[in-house]
Order: structure tokens, then C-alpha cells, then sequence
């Protein structure tokens, strides 16, 4: 049985551990230290965002993480699905943390939330779809700081 709850402190090696498995299935740098400071503050308050965690059997099967932002187009605040992860993919975990994820999101007043896709991966997107995400025509870019 699969449960979702929000991620705590406590969860922070067990998260490295599947985003490291995030980042070599979609050929992502890996670095460990780098993750780990930006996940303590999402683990530690809702300030930034939140880590949504699906757990079985004591161990964790795949996390999504949801950043906050703000628009005057929408007219207040949006978030990010920022990374998404399954382990076990095809039985229903991943929509079960989509509709969460909305649920939540929608408890801290977000009114969009937009997520990326590399290009090729039209089975997530045929994923996301379902869930009533829609394709855009404005192109994200980018700028490292």
C-alpha cells in the first residue's frame, strides 16, 4: 500500500537517494551537496514550496516537489512542479501524487501550476494530460545565477 504525506527532515537521505535516480534516468547532473541545500529548507517549512512523498513499505517509492511563485497575469500565486519521480511506474502512484500535489497546492491559495518536459518524453506528458495540465506556446528560458 502506498502512502502520500508531505516530506519531513527526516526524509533527506532517502530523497537523495530517488533524486539521484531521478537525475541518471533523465541524464541530470548529480550533486549531492548542491540537491541537499536547497531540499533542508523545502523539508524544514512551506516557505519555499513543499515535497510531496509517496511511501511503501517503510521506504520511499517517489517524491514530487512543488515551488512557489507569483504572477500578475494569474493573479497571485502559481507554482512549479518542479521535479516528479516514480519508482515503480504503471500503477497508478504517479496520478495519485499529481491529484495530491493539486490538492495541496490549491490549499496555499496557488492558482496555476506549471511543470516542464524534456521534449521526447510524450508518455509523462500523455501522464500529465490526463490530469489537465495543457501544452503552452510560450518558451521557457533560462539563466544559471
Amino acid at each position: 500500500m502506498i502512502t502520500l504525506r508531505p516530506g519531513t527532515p527526516g526524509d533527506v537521505d532517502a530523497l537523495l537517494r530517488l533524486v539521484r535516480e531521478f537525475c541518471e534516468i533523465d541524464a541530470h547532473e548529480y550533486d549531492a551537496r548542491r540537491i541537499r541545500a536547497a531540499l533542508v529548507p523545502l523539508l524544514a517549512s512551506t516557505q519555499f514550496g513543499f515535497v510531496l512523498v509517496a511511501e511503501q513499505d517503510a521506504s520511499l517509492a517517489g517524491y514530487a516537489v512543488l515551488t512557489w511563485g507569483y504572477s500578475l497575469e494569474i493573479g497571485g500565486v502559481e507554482a512549479v512542479l518542479d521535479e516528479f519521480y516514480v519508482r515503480d511506474r504503471g500503477r497508478g502512484v504517479g496520478s495519485a501524487m499529481i491529484e495530491e500535489s493539486v490538492r495541496l497546492a490549491r490549499q496555499f491559495g496557488v492558482r496555476r501550476i506549471f511543470l516542464e518536459t524534456e521534449r521526447p518524453n510524450t508518455r509523462v506528458r500523455r501522464l500529465y494530460g490526463r490530469h489537465g495540465f495543457t501544452a503552452e506556446d510560450s518558451i521557457w528560458m533560462s539563466r544559471i545565477l
